[in-house]
């Protein structure tokens, strides 16, 4: 019979199947499309002003990559980048809760950091830039946190320019870490970045031996960050879970992420009368742990009060120099015997416990993509901004069609 070519590789393909033995290793998959010579980038040029400027994509190195952009998340540190510039990057690229496909790399580039295959057409996300330090390390749980690694999305302005996830195609650079999250969908890798942060300070809790399944945790802020706190909670078995924050419809969407009840502190006069309502939300008492997500040094002084004697503590919330907060030492630290804890930003291997988090929370039906509120294409990122600060949605994502 007439066989073409096409014909015969599938024929031949089937018989090895058919004899148990292993076909030839698969081919990378095509890329989505061929790879243009410039790139747009949105560019923050001024305090609260983006422009979508246009760059050419570099020669790649032997171990770089290059990531066509599916979309970022606007973060909170973005947030305080727009407004103000409180670390003195302008002009830069921002977004580091971004992903994307690959259609180009290096030749050295094999596998992720987690030694799993990499070839074009893998969806990744990345974590960190090393600055070789050897004191950041996969498995090193708490050994150093991202703070000692740059991060794309908050690098300075240089020849490149593609530094940020707020752009068309975004540069990884050799000695980066770069995960392959093909198995999520886009969603869900938007979110590993904020989820990574509540990874790391739920781990951060457990070192005090406080935070347990039956624990009953208070949660105040519900935010993205909160939100996502509570979420993980919910997917370790913690049940007991008391939401605060003074927005009702945030306080509703904790519930959808797994708190049991909530306080709006709007409607308490004080903070006596708040404690109060927390306890009374414990069914009459006072929490085991809390995590304080807000950024707020008022909430700071106030998360005090609704902790048993005994109980543990976990400040993330202050990201940025948010200014002082006012405890009493004596009736807050000592009387109390509180264990507090500091959580910022993340390490290297909770982003790897945190892709495991994100599918045990959509086996067990947490809305995680519900968090996603609004989605603008990168040429409307300045409104996208504007959203964010007027707190009219959750997550803010920039998706690139």
């Amino acid at each position: 019979m007439d066989v073409n070519s096409t014909q015969l590789e599938e024929i031949i393909k089937q018989v090895i199947n058919n004899l148990g033995g292993s076909a030839a290793p698969a081919a990378p998959k095509a890329s989505s499309g061929t790879v243009p010579a410039t790139s747009k980038a949105a560019m923050l040029t001024a305090i609260e002003k983006y422009e979508i400027k246009e760059f050419p994509i570099p020669e790649l190195g032997d171990d770089d990559i290059l990531v066509k952009v599916e979309g970022c998340g606007v973060c909170g540190t973005d947030a305080h980048e727009f407004k103000r510039d409180p670390f003195g990057l302008i002009p830069v690229v921002l977004g580091h809760e971004g992903t994307g496909e690959i259609v180009k790399m290096g030749k050295n580039v094999k596998k992720d950091s987690a030694g799993k295959p990499l070839g074009i057409g893998d969806k990744v996300v990345t974590c960190m830039i090393f600055k070789d330090n050897p004191d950041i390390t996969m498995f090193d749980l708490n050994k150093q946190n991202v703070g000692g690694a740059d991060v794309y999305g908050l690098l300075p302005d240089d020849d490149i320019h593609l530094n940020g996830w707020f752009a068309d195609y975004m540069v990884i650079r050799g000695g980066s870490t770069v995960f392959n999250v093909s198995d999520l969908d886009l969603e869900s890798r938007i979110l590993i970045e904020p989820s990574a942060v509540l990874i790391h300070a739920v781990e951060r809790a457990k070192t005090t031996g406080i935070l347990r399944f039956n624990s009953r945790v208070v949660v105040q802020g519900c935010g993205p960050i909160g939100l996502i706190c509570i979420a993980i909670l919910r997917t370790m078995g913690v049940e007991n879970i008391v939401a605060v924050d003074g927005e009702d419809k945030r306080l509703e969407f904790a519930k959808k992420m797994g708190a049991d009840k909530s306080v709006n502190f709007k409607n308490h006069q004080g903070i006596e009368a708040l404690a109060q309502a927390v306890k009374d939300a414990f069914g009459g008492y006072e929490a085991d742990f809390g995590f304080q997500c807000t950024g707020s040094p008022v909430a700071h002084s106030n998360i005090y009060k609704f902790i048993r004697s005994g109980g543990g503590l976990c400040e993330l919330g202050f990201f940025i120099n948010g200014g002082d907060a006012t405890i009493n030492p004596h009736f807050d630290i000592c009387a109390k015997e509180i264990t507090t804890v500091g959580s910022w930003v993340y390490t290297l291997r909770d982003y790897a416990t945190t892709f495991d988090f994100l599918k045990r929370a959509k086996a067990i039906g947490i809305p995680m993509k519900e968090l996603i509120t609004h989605k603008f294409p990168l040429d409307q990122i300045n409104e996208a901004h504007q959203t964010n600060l007027r707190m009219e949605g959750l997550k803010i994502a920039i998706i690139n069609e």
